[in-house]
Order: structure tokens, then C-alpha cells, then sequence
């Protein structure tokens, strides 16, 4: 199954069939940084808390579709407080400088907003379990002209679960494990030492054998993409393939409710996954459709 729904995810997501998804892995717009020309669109509100407001609503709808053991994947990035100058879409090759108020009441200009965190702790207060922040850690973030604070080379990857024990196939996305410099490595700092009694062997301190791999760590280091697709913000496929493995399994289904070019239904093909996107702009889901459609992956 591949399906692409041209629509607001909104309107579309009541559509489909219950507790027919295995994992959702998706990259909504961010808030106050991108105009996209759509009526309605997500990330052009007024103020951040209409935005949060408005992702519960929409991931409300999201965990009626989603399998009881299923698991969301969210990337989400942060803003500052201040006028902002987010990058305007005419058609879709054009960027055009606009301008928008992002504030909080209380926190003036130069605030960092928090916007990731601030929808997490929303989503964790409607009933989804947050099981974990990942760093998506950028070696080529893109330059910044500030010089009081460090350039921003990360965002958020936030996994939630809509039960308490949900699917995670650990060994899907397992890490080659790397050399140490200074001799055996040992778990954390040096508490327990050598200790070999059991309720101390994996405490720190202590050594551990080395398989040749190691468990996923919660920092991934992927470089951002440079694709020749007019999208401003294109997932690097990179990022999505390790949730795709460890959250939903072969045959299964994965849903991108902010679809764009279509990345995610191109991992999820390739992996054996269906598919389904949800795509507001309808060029979006054109150049979506001829995208994985070239690559056989769209029927």
C-alpha cells in the first residue's frame, strides 16, 4: 500500500481506518519559520501556543490511527523570541523574506522558546508516554551571523509511544562499536571499579565485553541533505531509516502526515514498509508522487 491525501491532515487523518498504522515518523512545519502558501498550514499562527494547541489536535487524531503498540517519531526544531524571518514559498522556487512576531508573554526579544520541549510536554500531558529525546546532531549546520551564542547545530527527535509497551527492534538499528584509546572500556565514570558482583556489573566502572556492536545511542550525527527538490526543509533519509527500522516491522505501515516531497514514504518503500502521506500544498504531493513513482516505489 502507497497513498498519498492531498489535504490538510486534519481533515484527512478522520478518514482513515482505525489502529491502521504501525509507526508515524514526520517533521511538521516549526513554528514562525516557514510560509508555505497554504491556507491553514501549521507554523504560521499567531502565537506559539495556538501552535502546540493545534499539534495536540492533530496527533489527537494521529493515535486514533495509530496501532496500540505503535510509536510516533517527531522532529521538531526551536526559534527565538522577536520578529522573525522565515523564508516565504511563491510557487515553489522562489524564496521571498517575510517577517513574523513570535512572542511569549514574559519573555522578551532574544528568548529561545523552547517550541520542541513546549509541544513534548503538551503531548505528554494528552496521554502520550515521552520515551526519549534524540539529538540530531548537524556536522553542516547552517551558518549564523550571531555573536553572542554558539551557532545551533541540533534539533529534536522526540520517540512517543501511545503504550506503555509498544514495538522497538533494538537490533534493527544496532551501531558498529568503536576503538577506545586508553585501553578496555568501561561503563561511565570509575564508582564500582572491577566489582564483579551482579547487581554491579553493568553499573560504572566496570568493564563490558566488546561485540563488535552496541545499542543506538541517543545522539545521531547526519549531515543535512542537498537535494535538488524545491522543499525548504527536506528529511534526510538517513535520519528517517533508523525509525523506520526500529519502529514498525517488515510489511508493516508508516504514516507521515506532513508528507512534503515525500521522503518518508521512500524509506518506508524501501525497507518494505507501506505507506501513507498527508500533504497540504498540492505541488508538494505532485513532486512527491513523480518522486517515488520514478523509483518504482508508488503504484
Amino acid at each position: 500500500m502507497a497513498n498519498i491525501f492531498h489535504g490538510d491532515c486534519l481533515d484527512v487523518l478522520p478518514t482513515l481506518a482505525k489502529e491502521c498504522v504501525n509507526c508515524v515518523v514526520t517533521s511538521p512545519p516549526y513554528y514562525g519559520l516557514r510560509d508555505y502558501g497554504e491556507q491553514g498550514q501549521l507554523g504560521q499562527e499567531d502565537h506559539p501556543t495556538e501552535y502546540i494547541e493545534k499539534m495536540v489536535e492533530v496527533f489527537r487524531l494521529v493515535r486514533e490511527v495509530l496501532r496500540p503498540d505503535g510509536t510516533v517519531w517527531l522532529n521538531l526544531g526551536d526559534c527565538y523570541s522577536g520578529v522573525g524571518r522565515g523564508a516565504k514559498a511563491t510557487g515553489l522556487q522562489k524564496a521571498a523574506r517575510a517577517t513574523k512576531q513570535r512572542t511569549i508573554p514574559g519573555l522578551p526579544s532574544k528568548n529561545l522558546l523552547g517550541i520542541p520541549w513546549r509541544v513534548a510536554l503538551a503531548l505528554q500531558e494528552d496521554g502520550w508516554y515521552l520515551r526519549q529525546d534524540i539529538i540530531w546532531h548537524k556536522p553542516n549546520p547552517m551558518p549564523e551571523s550571531v555573536t553572542d551564542r554558539c551557532t545551533k547545530s541540533h534539533e529534536y527527535i522526540f520517540l512517543l509511544s501511545k503504550s506503555e509497551k509498544y514495538y522497538f527492534d533494538m537490533d534493527s538499528i544496532k551501531e558498529r562499536t568503536t576503538e577506545t584509546v586508553n585501553g578496555p572500556s568501561r561503563f561511565g565514570g570509575g564508582k564500582y571499579g572491577d566489582n564483579a558482583e551482579v547487581e554491579a556489573r553493568t553499573k560504572s566502572g566496570n568493564n563490558y565485553k566488546d561485540s563488535g556492536w552496541r545499542h543506538k545511542r541517543s545522539v545521531w550525527t547526519i549531515g543535512t541533505p542537498n537535494y535538488p527538490l524545491p522543499h525548504f526543509a527536506t528529511f534526510p533519509t538517513s535520519l528517517v531509516r533508523p525509525c523506520v527500522l526500529a519502529g514498525s516491522p517488515p510489511g508493516g505501515c508508516v504514516l507521515d502526515p506532513f508528507f512534503g516531497t515525500g521522503t518518508v514514504g521512500e524509506v518506508a518503500a524501501e525497507e518494505g514498509r507501506d505507506w501513507i502521506g498527508i500533504e497540504i500544498n498540492e505541488e508538494y504531493c505532485e513532486i512527491a508522487e513523480n518522486r517515488t513513482a520514478q523509483r518504482g516505489l508508488f503504484e
